[in-house]
């Protein structure tokens, strides 16, 4: 059969600088269920959720980074924002009529391809909702869906809604809920006026909003009359145009007199942290009344609701579900993954498991050493003496998260190392919490838990953190006692970084911290010559590539 390559490249509504409606353009290439190629476009063209991937599809052909076979079945994920795609030059056009119901299946579209000059031709291309490329990213992951399965797209807007359900029993999907009934929620994180305010975030930088929003609400407290006098004002949604009725309001409930922007204000982070609340409980409302309906044994779970820690973790401890997988590219860099994995199951392939480094397009060709543990009695001195190291070590991330192939690594144990990595090195706000990787028995031994969700291998949940191992992780440990823990279960998942984390283990070092090998606004570094220049620009220590170790002086 054919290869598919997938691409979600949906023009933006408007013609912006930044990512509008529309963000995290992607293409995925896969064949016999293998992905062959992958590419997060933000990490080709340094732009931060790159939404411009009709102006570089062309490019990435002709130049023949993207390798496209003879024969291709191509499949185009779409949006609320619409079906169609043009290139920049109109070589590559496809469209199709739009969805006015959420279905299971891909829709046959008209695709054309001309790149060479008045030599074209039509494409074997479909259409696929924003919806099921979600929820299909799953698959590549932790393979195809068990039977008696709730799969949940949950994002700030997809095809048809925002959340959307469907079963998965008996080797049939099924439909069962498309709406915006819980848009409400997810605008608190990405367009809601006072968010932006709280943080001083202009509306152009609302990719970053939610993450912000998450680690702020950690420093505020439950207040039952601030979350009724929110709900009373609609979470002052807009609050640009009514900035007086907020203050106004707030000194006549609360006396308070303080100023909206000052982030050590215990009023305004009580406000994050209702924000926070309520969208954890109506997001558990919302499933626990699905359960009552199907009682699905397990839960997946993408859209980029997903990457709210807290809500996944309330989700894992609710017991609604025997297991709950999230997949590594859960937001919107995982749609064309899940778009090619969606129609090479159609075509009847199985998926292979795959781990979470797809990000190939562009990279220069790396050969491991056989045996990481010179390389990483090497790194694991540096780190002990105090350095920090980033690594870009093979093939890159796909999703959010760095899980050691892109990331920055520095000893756990020092507030002041953690400050100088987020804030000094990385340019982060200072109440962002900063994430730790353990080994799995180290994982358990902090936390007190007899198993650790293997939801955590993709840094997706956070934990509570044992009193007594406080101070030996008082670097990534949260001010509310948490950590979001990157568990590494086995060597396979990262041969490297494990043989690291069994280095620093033997001296007592319980972890790493783990952060992705960016400074703030830009994408994580892709090659090994970005990450010189990135490392040396930003003040790490020295930097890992190409399997070898660079210490700068």
């Amino acid at each position: 059969m054919n290869p598919t390559l997938a691409i979600y490249g949906i023009q933006d509504r408007n013609n912006l600088k930044y990512p509008g409606y529309v963000h995290d353009h992607s293409l995925c290439m896969m064949q016999a269920g293998q992905v062959v190629q992958c590419l997060q476009l933000e990490r080709h063209t340094r732009k931060k959720y790159d939404h411009q991937m009709p102006h570089q599809l062309e490019t990435l052909l002709n130049k023949k980074l993207v390798q496209l076979p003879a024969n291709c079945d191509w499949v185009f994920v779409n949006s609320f924002v619409g079906n169609s795609f043009i290139s920049k030059n109109g070589k590559i056009r496809f469209d199709a009529l739009p969805e006015t119901q959420l279905g299971t299946d891909v829709r046959q579209g008209y695709g054309w391809l001309e790149l060479e000059k008045w030599q074209g031709n039509a494409l074997n291309a479909y259409s696929i909702s924003h919806e099921l490329a979600h929820v299909f990213s799953c698959v590549p992951f932790f393979g195809n869906f068990k039977n008696n399965s709730l799969l949940i797209s949950f994002d700030g807007g997809a095809s048809l809604g925002n959340f959307s359900a469907f079963l998965y029993h008996h080797q049939q999907l099924q439909v069962l809920h498309c709406d915006w009934e819980l848009k409400a929620i997810t605008n608190l994180f990405n367009a809601n006026g006072l968010s932006f305010a709280l943080l001083g975030v202009h509306p152009k930088h609302h990719n970053s909003l939610a993450g912000k929003l998450m680690g702020f609400a950690a420093y505020g407290r439950y207040r039952a009359d601030v979350l009724a006098w929110l709900e009373s004002h609609q979470f002052f949604a807009d609050y640009w145009t009514q900035q007086q009725v907020f203050y106004e309001s707030a000194h006549k409930h609360f006396g308070w007199q303080g100023k909206v922007g000052n982030l050590t204000d215990p009023f305004l982070q009580d406000i994050a942290f209702a924000f926070q609340y309520t969208f954890q409980q109506k997001l558990l409302a919302r499933l626990t009344q699905l359960q009552q309906q199907v009682k699905a044994d397990y839960l997946y779970y993408a859209g980029g609701c997903a990457l709210n820690i807290p809500a996944n973790r309330q989700i894992a401890q609710s017991g609604l579900f025997k297991q709950i997988y999230i997949p590594p590219c859960c937001n919107d860099s995982g749609l064309a993954l899940g778009g090619a994995a969606f129609l090479e199951w159609k075509k009847g392939h199985k998926i292979s498991y795959h781990s979470p480094y797809l990000n190939n397009v562009g990279l220069p060709s790396f050969n491991p050493p056989d045996d990481f543990q010179v390389l990483a009695a090497r790194i694991a001195n540096a780190l002990l003496d105090g350095k920090i190291i980033g690594v870009c070590q093979g093939v890159a991330e796909i999703g959010p998260r760095a899980l050691g192939n892109r990331s920055i690594l520095a000893l756990p144990n020092s507030i002041d190392l953690a400050k100088k990595v987020s804030e000094d090195c990385k340019k982060r706000a200072w109440y962002r919490p900063i994430a730790p990787v353990m080994l799995e028995k180290n994982a358990r031994l902090v936390t007190g838990l007899a198993q650790v969700p293997a939801v955590s291998q993709y840094m997706l949940s956070d934990f509570d953190i044992l009193p007594d191992y406080h101070k030996k992780l008082e670097g990534v440990v949260h001010v509310n006692g948490t950590a979001r823990i990157q568990t590494i279960f086995e060597r396979v998942q990262n041969p490297l970084l494990f043989e690291i984390l069994h280095c620093l283990d033997a001296q007592g070092v319980l972890g790493l911290i783990n952060t992705s090998f960016n400074v703030q606004g830009e994408p994580m570094v892709h090659t090994p010559a970005q990450a010189l220049a990135s490392g040396k620009a930003m003040g790490l220590d020295g930097i890992v590539a190409d399997g070898a170790l660079v210490l700068f002086e």
